[in-house]
C-alpha cells in the first residue's frame, strides 16, 4: 500500500504523563503506540472498540513497576494510520506481529479487550510461539456453543447500525451521541465514564469512522462464515489463556464464555461479580491482578460460576 494512502489523525490526545508515544511503519501504515515502563515484562495490549490506546491507562496505573506495557492503536483506530483497506482479523494480526518484530520482541504476554481480544484470539492461533499467555477480556472465544451464542444475537443489535458502509459510517462519523450511549449502555454502572472519556471516545470514533465500519463489516464477511462451517475447531489454542467476562456484560453474557475447554491446552474462564463490558474502565484492579496471575506472582482473582 502506498504511504500516501495513509492518513493520521491531528486530533490532541488524552494527556497520561506515564505514558511515552511513538510511530512505527509497517504493513503500510503507521501505527501509533503508547508505552508503560522501560523495563520488565513485555505486555503487549490490543484495545477494543470503541477506544485507543487510552483504554488501558487505568489498568497501567496499577502495573507500573515490572512490566513493559505496549499499547498500540489498531489501524485506523485512535492516532495509527488510516488506510482504504486492511481491517479483516488476519491483518490486523499482521499488523501486530509485524510490530513486534519492528519493536525486537520475540515473544511477549498479550491482554486484549473486546475486538482486541477477539484479534488475540487468532494471534495465538495463528502464532502461538509469539505469546507466553493469554488475557482475554469481555470477548467470546473461536468455538461457541450455537445454543448459547443464538438466543444473546439480539443483544449486537447495534450493530446493525455501524457494519455497512454507507450506513455504518455516516452514523459513526455524524452521531458521536450513538458512541457514548454505547459505552454508558454496556457498563454496568454508567458513571464509570467521565465526561471527558466519553467526548473523547465519540470524537475518536467519529475520526475512526472508516476503521470501525470497516472492522465490523470484515467480520460478517469473513469471520460468521468461518464460525459457521466450524474452520476453527481444527485449530487448537495452545497458549495458556485466562478468559474473564463480566456478570453484568449484556454484549457477551457469562453463557457465551463457555464451551472452548476440549480446544484448549490450558484454559480458565472467570466471571467478575457485578461487572459490565468495560473491565479496563469497571475493574482496572482485577485486570491488573490477573496480568500479574498469567505473567508474573499468582494470586487468586475473585470469581463467580458459570
Amino acid at each position: 500500500m502506498a504511504p500516501h494512502t495513509v492518513v493520521v489523525s491531528e486530533r490532541p490526545m488524552p494527556e497520561d504523563i506515564r505514558s511515552a508515544h511513538r510511530r512505527i511503519d509497517v504493513r503500510g501504515t503507521r501505527l501509533h503506540l503508547a508505552e508503560y515502563g522501560g523495563t520488565g515484562t513485555p505486555v503487549l495490549m490490543l484495545h477494543g472498540f470503541p477506544q485507543h490506546w487510552y483504554a488501558w491507562h487505568q489498568v497501567a496505573a496499577q502495573l507500573l513497576d515490572g512490566y513493559r506495557l505496549i499499547c498500540p492503536d489498531l489501524r485506523g483506530f485512535g492516532w495509527s494510520g488510516i488506510t482504504p483497506r486492511g481491517y479483516d482479523m488476519d491483518g490486523l494480526a499482521a499488523d501486530a506481529l509485524a510490530l513486534l518484530d519492528a519493536l525486537g520482541l520475540e515473544r511477549v504476554g498479550l491482554v486484549g479487550h473486546d475486538w482486541g481480544a477477539h484479534l488475540g484470539f487468532r494471534l495465538c492461533l495463528r502464532a502461538p510461539e509469539r505469546f507466553t499467555g493469554y488475557l482475554a477480556l469481555n470477548m467470546s472465544h473461536p468455538w461457541p456453543r450455537h445454543r448459547a451464542v443464538l438466543p444473546n444475537l439480539w443483544r449486537l443489535w447495534f450493530t446493525a447500525c455501524v457494519e455497512y458502509p454507507l450506513l455504518g459510517r455516516a452514523v459513526l462519523r455524524h452521531l458521536p451521541g450513538f458512541t457514548r450511549y454505547l459505552l454508558r449502555h454496556q457498563a454496568a454502572d454508567p458513571a464509570v465514564w467521565s465526561p471527558a472519556e466519553l467526548a473523547e471516545y465519540g470524537a475518536a470514533t467519529s475520526a475512526s469512522a472508516v476503521a470501525a465500519q470497516s472492522l465490523f463489516w470484515q467480520y460478517v464477511v469473513h469471520d460468521i462464515p468461518a464460525l459457521v462451517r466450524g474452520t476453527w475447531r481444527r485449530h487448537r489454542l495452545t497458549v495458556p489463556t485466562l478468559l474473564l467476562g463480566g456478570e453484568r456484560d449484556n454484549v457477551v453474557v457469562p453463557l457465551m464464555l463457555a464451551g472452548a475447554e476440549p480446544y484448549a491446552d490450558e484454559l480458565t474462564v472467570r466471571v467478575v461479580p457485578g461487572a459490565g463490558h468495560y473491565l479496563p474502565q469497571e475493574r482496572p484492579e482485577e485486570v491488573a491482578e490477573a496480568v500479574r496471575e498469567l505473567f508474573g506472582p499468582r494470586t487468586p482473582l475473585p470469581s463467580v460460576a458459570l
